[in-house]
């Protein structure tokens, strides 16, 4: 198989249909082979039927089923897990992203890219509630980790299958997926694509999400900015509280030998809360740095532990 596309889908009973017609459409002027893996995301509508009529008169649909609405990265961790191509496009399922980019992307992949982005040049969103904050969290993202990606909110994208399949994700981290992957020492390029406005529905995203951006964010860096550092950067300043602990604690020593009248009650509780303060810093670094070789040494373990859970609640339900 040469082309897994893999397409989230969460109460769009309207687009989906559509949109297999137009996946359809522009992979048959393709000399690939390709399957199309729908996941539903816990949809309330009739996405899922939609979806099963596709499936069962064309064998290429292959249906990923979410037993509740876990969220696009978490909907995209599934496809990946019952993609079977050389190569992996993500795509919304909302018709703003047009199939006919995929050939672009999958010869970009060929030419020895692992990961092909979409960038939006002529955005077709609302400006106040789509664009400004996009803008914004660009910006945010390109500053803090240097990575020059012109827009981390496309979804339609093109990796090999190899770089993406057992890649650890969690919260909003879909979205950082290029940072991640290029900051880790893959090579990816960006590319212009179209884009439409939406026909039908309504847009599942808001601002309700940049705080989880946000955060994921500041993991991210604190991730890739102290893991050189002795036990994380956690070393350096448990290495001063302890200092400050031995200092307090022969100031303790010294009122409680020369000066047996004074009290020495304040000075004995400061020396034992920097003591613990030193103790818990290097605790901290420890696990850090445990945490950190072990996804290192064993990342598929981790990725299987990690999402254990959700993935128990999702079934391939056409299995052929």
């Amino acid at each position: 198989m040469d082309i897994s596309i893999v397409i989230p889908f969460y109460n769009e009973e309207e687009s989906i249909k559509p949109l297999y017609e137009a996946v359809v459409k522009a992979m048959s002027k393709l000399p690939y082979s390709y399957e199309l893996v729908i996941v539903d995301d816990g949809s309330s509508d009739k996405t899922l039927d939609n979806a099963m009529e596709l499936a069962q008169n064309d064998a290429r649909v292959k249906i990923v089923k979410l037993k509740r609405n876990y969220g696009q990265t978490t909907g995209l961790h599934a496809g990946f897990k019952h993609a079977v191509g050389k190569y992996i496009v993500t795509m919304d399922g909302d018709l703003q992203n047009d199939p006919e980019d995929i050939g672009n992307m999958v010869a970009k992949l060929k030419e020895g890219y692992d990961i092909v982005l979409g960038w939006r040049y002529n955005r077709k969103d609302k400006l106040i509630s789509r664009k400004l904050p996009s803008k914004i969290a660009n910006w945010l993202v390109r500053t803090v980790t240097g990575i020059p990606v012109k827009d981390n909110g496309c979804a339609i994208r093109a990796y090999r299958a190899e770089i993406i399949k057992h890649f650890p994700m969690y919260s909003e981290m879909h979205r950082l997926l290029p940072v991640i992957t290029a900051l880790a020492g893959a090579r990816f390029t960006q590319i212009k694509v179209k884009h439409h406005p939406r026909k039908f529905g309504s847009s599942k995203y808001g601002l309700s999400r940049i705080y989880k951006v946000i955060l994921d964010l500041l993991a991210l860096k604190t991730v890739f900015s102290s893991f050189s550092r002795p036990l994380f950067g956690f070393g350096f300043v448990a290495l001063v509280f302890g200092l400050l602990f031995f200092i307090s604690l022969a100031i303790s020593l010294i009122q409680l030998v020369h000066f047996q009248y004074s009290t020495i009650v304040v000075t004995l509780g400061v020396t034992a809360l920097l003591g613990i303060l030193s103790l818990t810093l290097i605790f901290f670094g420890i696990i850090s740095h445990l945490i950190y070789q072990s996804g290192n040494l064993k990342i598929e373990n981790l990725y299987k532990f990690k999402y254990k859970n959700q993935l128990a609640n999702s079934e391939l339900i056409n299995d052929r």
